[in-house]
């Protein structure tokens, strides 16, 4: 059977600064980031947004890292889907929702502006056929 691996990774913009709830030896942070993709139709292009929540769990000891979740701030997660299953209590109902855990984040670097250079022309080689 083939493995199938529970992993993401997304990178976005923080929509505002985490909520912090601490516990005796661990810590979780909450926060959103907002994410786009481009929609192309025909000549005219358009931008579909949405926010994903996220949550990070942190031994107390290391709760520095919390400390770039702040609003608007350009992080990238790597993290993994969580299920949680519950029973609403005033309907009865069971309900479900799948929970993005980060177990990394860190600021996203930027990408370096290279200076204007040259383009260099592409030369393939071709084998020559020994008629």
């Amino acid at each position: 059977m083939k493995k199938i691996e529970n992993s993401f990774a997304v990178t976005g913009f923080i929509g505002k600064d985490a909520e912090i709830r601490s516990f005796e030896t661990a810590s979780v942070a909450r926060f959103s980031i907002a994410v786009s993709r481009a929609d192309k139709a025909g000549e005219e292009t358009s931008y579909v947004s949405a926010f994903m929540g996220i949550e990070a769990w942190r031994k107390n000891e290391a709760l520095d890292s919390f400390d770039v979740l702040k609003k608007g701030e350009l992080i990238t997660v790597e993290g993994y889907f969580k299920p949680e299953e519950w029973t609403d209590s005033k309907s009865g109902e069971k309900r479900n929702r799948i929970v993005m855990v980060a177990t990394k984040f860190y600021p996203t670097p930027e990408k370096e502006e290279k200076p204007d250079q040259p383009k260099r022309k592409v030369v393939s080689k071709k084998k020559k056929s020994g008629k």
